[in-house]
């Protein structure tokens, strides 16, 4: 069985939204605002390309992150080359690039559920707030990667869903906080 792993910067207050500064957000770009840079707090999202053996994204992620990502290649070798899994109900197969390696399309959490029962290494999702949260909801995550900066944002979407749910215990496997502030907090979720 994969694991699937979650990876987020978010804020104390759970936001998740515009990290990078993507567009139509009010406060987009807050992970790079006001906080100085600390080459250590960041150390895991390389660690995240050498151990992960494809990526998930929803589609709007995907539509962000395709027109960029491919030709980011110094700051992403891996994910250049490793399969990429789009979970959509809407995206075609037309609507994918060609220059970014192997891109599935799944069509429902169930799909997510029969890939993760395949053989193959780490599955990491990145962005994709809506499909997190659905994910979670499906019990589907198995790890969280997040690096939680310290800024309150109020409004923005969420890495967690309000869904009334029965308790969900997760186990501490790695933390450290640095010194501008981040935390990197790495959770498995206890089953």
């Amino acid at each position: 069985m994969r694991t699937l792993i979650a990876t987020a910067f978010v804020s104390l207050d759970g936001v998740v939204e515009a990290p990078g500064g993507e567009p139509g957000y009010r406060n987009s770009g807050w992970t790079f605002k006001d906080i100085e840079f600390d080459p250590a707090a960041y150390e895991i999202k390389g660690r995240e390309q050498d151990e992960a053996a494809a990526m998930m994204m929803g589609r709007a992620s995907y539509e962000a992150f395709s027109p960029v990502w491919p030709d980011m290649i110094a700051e992403f070798p891996g994910y250049k080359v490793m399969p990429k899994y789009v979970v959509s109900t809407t995206l075609q197969d037309t609507d994918l690039v060609s220059n970014w390696g192997e891109i599935t399309i799944l069509r429902s959490l169930d799909d997510v559920a029969a890939l993760k029962e395949t053989e193959g290494g780490p599955i990491i999702v990145h962005g994709s707030a809506t499909l997190n949260r659905h994910l979670a909801d499906a019990n589907l995550i198995d790890r969280y990667h997040l690096l939680v900066f310290p800024v309150l944002l109020g409004a923005g979407k969420r890495l967690f869903s309000d869904t009334d749910k029965d308790k969900q215990n997760l186990k501490v496997i790695e933390c450290e906080s640095y010194g501008n502030g981040i935390q990197k907090l790495v959770y498995d979720v206890v089953r």
